[in-house]
């Protein structure tokens, strides 16, 4: 926005998790945004709003700072994956392959969008806390790694893999007992949470598993949370990780990878201040190396699942500015054409974000408005306090760090259709997402003839 130059802000090329925009954002002669070459008000129109916008650079640099990170400081093999569950689609898919990615994914949605976005099933891991027996046969009949989290995921997975086929290759995720500084419903690391077995139980399911025909144990798995601007956490988390992996290798699995999970945070706002992607991957690399050097442990492949830190910051939304209504000496509020459907963060999260004019981003602001959403929901505010310039219904609004949790958890609330998600890259678009219409929104509702009868 005018006041932070929010298309300049924390600049950093190498590392866009700390920037507060795509890095191709730029202003164009008339001092209107542009983002991957586009004007953001062109896309808006031929587009229209709310409207998901990625930069493709954006993504690719990220993926890049994982890869030249790895290879820079882990002296073993590694495999980055992607978090799909960041922002899930064939595109995404697409682009993750092609820079060398493999995915974790969450659902059979999330899996069958992966291996029809071409990614190799050798690399994709599959998660979740209720695994249906229907996701299971998916991801095993593809030779997908499966993530066991609980005893239940061991029993399906038992009657399903006879003992007569090939063994289904397995991760087990444990709860390593660590805390970060991050919001209650991300946390997922320490001992009260659904994901993982307790650590305490780690050894019993070790040797539960020892001789199991239908299972190849080939790596461990754990997560600490989500939006994490610390690094000792993870340090910690490898030493816990390390101790795992030798205990898991005593009892006689041939345990290949160690999956430290992700959690790199991201900036949303001025304030935020997370590491860099170097700087994450130099402290998880660095803890495996010397905890397995202390331990006398052989080096695994290091594997690791950014999500957020990947697209975060790669995308934007763009709004369309309705109704105003002043209460003097109170709030101002203005309105736009989306709201809780097309980004759920800040009311289920309380989750901050930076907006600006598409069109007048240098104007110095004069007032301070709340952005609303048009949903029938009070709480149904996007951003609180935003100072902007004096502004008319009609004008569009673009909102930053939008690229990761706004299109995946998107909804129909108040039966408004899901926006269209674009990709640019040095000046051309690519529709990734087709718009609903509401007549979409129909397509699966049954109307029993015995209601059209009493009508």
């Amino acid at each position: 926005m005018a006041n932070s130059r929010i298309y300049e802000s924390g600049r950093d090329s190498l590392s866009p998790n700390r920037n507060l925009s795509p890095i191709t954002t730029e202003l164009d002669s008339q001092d209107r945004l542009k983002i991957g070459g586009c004007l953001l008000s062109e896309l808006a129109l031929r587009y229209q709003t709310p409207l998901y916008v990625l930069d493709e650079v954006t993504i690719r640099t990220s993926c890049k700072a994982y890869k030249d990170a790895l290879e820079k400081y882990y002296p073993g093999e590694s495999l980055p994956l992607y978090a799909s569950k960041a922002n899930s689609s064939l595109a995404m898919s697409s682009i993750v392959n092609s820079e060398g990615f493999g995915l974790d994914a969450v659902s059979e949605g999330e899996l069958m969008t992966a291996i029809k976005g071409g990614i190799d099933s050798s690399k994709i891991v599959l998660h979740g806390n209720n695994k249906s027996e229907k996701e299971l046969n998916l991801a095993y009949t593809n030779g997908v790694t499966i993530v066991i989290d609980n005893q239940h995921d061991i029993d399906k997975l038992k009657s399903l893999v006879s003992s007569n086929k090939e063994p289904a290759r397995l991760m087990l995720r444990f709860t390593p007992g660590i805390e970060c500084h991050t919001h209650d419903y991300i946390k997922t690391g320490h001992l009260d949470s659904k994901f993982g077995f307790d650590l305490d139980n780690l050894e019993k399911i070790l040797i539960q598993l020892k001789d199991a025909k239908w299972s190849n144990l080939i790596g461990l798995h754990a997560h600490i949370g989500s939006q994490i601007f610390e690094l000792q956490p993870h340090k910690d988390l490898v030493g816990v990780m390390i101790d795992a992996l030798k205990l898991a290798r005593g009892i006689g699995h041939p345990i290949e990878d160690l999956n430290v999970g992700g959690g790199l945070g991201v900036r949303y706002v001025e304030a935020d201040d997370p590491p860099s992607i170097d700087q994450w991957i130099n402290t998880v690399a660095t803890a495996v190396k010397e905890s397995c050097e202390e331990k006398q442990v052989k080096l695994p492949r290091l594997l690791c699942e950014p999500g957020r830190s990947l697209v975060a910051t790669s995308g934007v939304t763009l709004y369309k500015l309705g109704s105003r209504k002043e209460i003097p000496g109170i709030r101002t509020y203005f309105s736009v054409d989306g709201g809780m459907s097309d980004n759920p963060r800040p009311i289920t999260y309380q989750s901050l974000y930076k907006a600006c004019l598409v069109d007048r981003p240098l104007d110095p602001p004069v007032q301070t408005v709340t952005i609303a959403g048009k949903h029938c929901e009070s709480g149904d505010i996007l951003i609180k306090n935003l100072p902007l310039p004096i502004c008319t219904s009609g004008e569009f609004l673009v909102v930053f760090g939008t690229g990761a949790y706004n299109f995946s958890m998107s909804s129909n609330y108040n039966r408004i259709p899901r926006p269209a998600a674009v990709l640019v890259h040095s000046g051309h678009v690519d529709l990734v997402q087709q718009r609903e219409q509401p007549e979409d929104l129909l397509r699966y509702d049954v109307l029993p003839n015995r209601l059209l009868e009493l009508g």
